[in-house]
């Protein structure tokens, strides 16, 4: 049996009411303070040590480029996109006969948000109603809590969201997202047991007669590895396509930032099964491997079609998921 998983009504205060005005609350930092708060220990690992090489008085030579490109692949870089940026600095240091090490931190954090910059796409959710987003990812990844996320960030820009319980295999999940629906006052189309497409399909079905703007489907999480899983992702693919021609209108692989270099693997992966479309970097604020994100833009995975970041997390409240920004992630990975 399907369950369409309304909130639950708020109970009736029969407190008396209290006389004295509570505490002002002290005002939350803005988005860019989080994120570099967030970026915290990345920048510990990339901008702090860039920050000591690229000190005043210190002459460009090859000791030099060999520290940084240890300091780029430390921090999980990676090796092509490493190489990539050496290119572009060793190219500008002799187009401009720069000569202090100094000239090179501004150099490097423009040469990083190129490399970055064709990931940065803004996700269009009103292109389609209802707009179907697929989430995919390996387990742990953050998916569900994704959806949370993503569920209240579609409501903040006045549209109504659906929420697709399609992850039928781990505990609780069900559970958990009906917490994220309460949350933001939305309703989880679910089922006790059964096949995740089935869920997914059903929900298509309820959000067209509803006039629903977004539909977010949550799928098991699964390794690459797992061949019997991903042909089954596939199935939850094709029956969304038949619930909806055109649909899923985004594949968005969920990426826990704390797999550093894995992440690349995670997406040819997946990209390979699903055709991905977008890509999610949870848990910024957990890790030091943020600069994998660079190791993702260079891969590119498909020269012609880039995939882009559409978005990132950096905390665990519902705010603390924004859209990719190229520069704004590399001034908070350089700002002290």
């Amino acid at each position: 049996m399907f369950s369409f998983l309304k909130p639950k009504p708020p109970a009736a205060d029969t407190a008396k009411p209290d006389t004295q005005a509570p505490p002002a609350a002290e005002p939350r930092p803005g988005w860019a303070q989080r994120l570099k708060a967030g970026l915290a220990k990345t920048r510990d690992r990339l901008g702090g040590q860039l920050s000591g090489l690229f000190g005043v008085g210190r002459k460009i030579d090859a000791e030099l480029f060999e520290e940084l490109e240890t300091i780029l692949i430390t921090a999980d870089v990676g090796v092509d996109a490493t190489q990539a940026l050496l290119d572009t600095l060793q190219k500008k240091v002799r187009r401009e006969n720069l000569t202090e090490a100094s000239d090179l931190q501004a150099a490097l954090k423009e040469a990083l948000v190129d490399l970055l910059a064709p990931l940065q796409a803004p996700l269009d959710v009103t292109a389609h109603k209802p707009f179907i987003l697929m989430l995919a990812g390996v387990n742990g990844a953050g998916k569900t809590t994704t959806i949370g996320k993503l569920a209240k960030l579609y409501q903040a820009q006045g549209l109504s969201v659906l929420l697709a319980a399609g992850d039928t295999f781990r505990a609780a999940a069900r559970e958990q997202l009906q917490v994220w629906g309460e949350r933001n006052n939305v309703t989880v189309v679910s089922q006790e047991k059964g096949d995740s497409a089935a869920v997914i399909y059903d929900a298509i079905q309820a959000a067209q007669a509803r006039g629903i703007d977004v539909v977010l489907a949550d799928t098991a999480g699964r390794l690459p590895t797992q061949l019997h899983l991903m042909e089954e992702i596939r199935k939850v693919k094709r029956v969304i396509e038949k619930a909806a021609p055109g649909a899923p209108h985004e594949v968005l692989l969920v990426l826990d930032a704390n797999t550093g270099q894995n992440a690349v693997t995670q997406v040819k992966a997946f990209d390979d099964a699903l055709g991905v479309t977008g890509l999610v970097l949870t848990k910024l604020d957990g890790t030091a491997k943020g600069g994998a994100i660079a190791a993702i833009a260079q891969a590119r995975l498909s020269p012609a079609r880039p995939i882009p970041v559409r978005y990132i997390g950096v905390g665990e409240t519902v705010d603390d998921l924004r859209p990719f920004d190229a520069r704004e992630f590399v001034e908070a990975v350089f700002t002290v």
